[in-house]
């Protein structure tokens, strides 16, 4: 016969709320390997407890892993179908893990039961972004912007939606509204944002404030650094836009495309020994289109037409369908006053079946 067990100092649901507070209260100080064994804990007393399902869930998914978490809140939702905690954090998971479809489902089962909730519009709009379904995006962000008009995630939401879609006039007006709101608290991502919407319109010297403004606030920042070079080198201005490559590739002196971009300022300044240097860097590390051509644009500056016509060639078998490879050999060709050989060179892109209105202007000025 069993001996009787000594009874517990503590019901089992006293135990339980108390080990449900301490868990969320270890949660929320980051101590997230102590908060499992709370919930753990829970589970073996109570195995459907919703506060320690959800509790287990958002442990995990705050370690980053979101498949093992998102079988907690369904554990959770087979029991409590539905518990917003659980919906939300599933919701989550599936988002982190790029499964935008099945987390818009869910934040769509939420709103059944309240649809005015501007977190979960903003999150399906932004799952809808994701893939791409720019009207139902918009729509959701519009919806938030009729409930509260000044909502940030919203606006910036749509800042990115219509960037993504290329209507970089239309992503200006939206994040523009973020400098009104609240002008000296920007954050450093609109500042970049607004001065890309320019780079992109090609209004290089009105994109140059705003990534001084974010550089002023985070002095090495990527994306400012990069857009200020690349608005000077839209505005043929080499020295400034070498100033800003070079900060570049001090903190990443193995970048290709920078080092690509750096070479191709020093040979407009007709710098040609350091734009070799740059080039022949970034073919170190490994092939590299734009470093060949710009070696072979070195030799036609240099009047070597034929050795650089012979490595355009060769880069010719690697991008085929490279238009300005066949620009730079034809205007070669002319340089050595065979204009026959350029026309030629110029038919040879156009019998690949590709339109090319640069192609087809210096066909017809032949």
């Amino acid at each position: 016969m069993d001996e009787p067990k000594t009874p517990s100092a503590k019901t089992p649901s006293v135990e339980i709320s108390e080990l449900s507070k301490n868990g969320y209260q270890l949660l929320r100080e980051n101590k997230v390997f102590e908060a499992i064994d709370c919930f753990n804990h829970i589970l073996q007393l109570d195995e459907y407890n919703n506060y320690a399902l959800v509790g287990m869930g958002d442990a995990i998914r705050k370690r980053g892993a979101c498949r093992e978490a998102a079988v907690f809140y369904q554990r959770c939702l087979e029991r409590y179908p539905g518990n917003n905690y659980a919906l939300f954090g599933l919701a989550d998971c599936y988002k982190a893990l790029n499964q935008y479809h099945k987390a818009i489902e869910i934040w769509e089962h939420y709103l059944q039961h309240d649809d005015k909730n501007i977190t979960v519009l903003t999150r399906i709009a932004d799952a809808y972004r994701k893939i791409h379904d720019f009207k139902h995006s918009k729509a959701i962000y519009l919806r938030v912007l009729e409930m509260e008009a000044a909502n940030p995630y919203a606006i910036i939401g749509l800042g990115h939606l219509h960037y993504d879609f290329k209507e970089y006039q239309d992503a200006l007006y939206y994040w523009e509204k973020m400098l009104l709101i609240d002008p000296d608290n920007v954050d450093i991502r609109v500042l970049t944002s607004i001065g890309n919407c320019h780079r992109k319109l090609k209004t290089f010297v009105e994109g140059i404030p705003y990534f001084k403004r974010a550089l002023e606030k985070e002095p090495s920042n990527f994306y400012a650094i990069f857009g200020l070079a690349d608005c000077y080198r839209g505005l043929h201005q080499q020295e400034n836009s070498l100033e800003y490559w070079n900060r570049i590739l001090e903190q990443d002196p193995r970048n290709k495309v920078i080092l690509t971009r750096a070479g191709d300022a020093y040979r407009n300044m007709e710098n040609f020994e350091k734009a070799q240097e740059y080039y022949e860097r970034a073919l170190n590390i490994e092939f590299d289109t734009y470093a060949v051509m710009g070696l072979a644009l070195i030799s036609k500056a240099q009047g070597q037409y034929d050795e650089a016509i012979n490595s355009l060639r060769q880069l010719m078998q690697q991008d085929q369908k490279n238009y300005r490879i066949y620009l730079e050999i034809a205007d070669c060709y002319v340089n050595k006053g065979d204009k026959r050989q350029a026309v030629e060179t110029l038919e040879e892109f156009q019998r690949l079946g590709i339109r090319s209105t640069q192609i087809s202007e210096m066909l017809e000025s032949l």
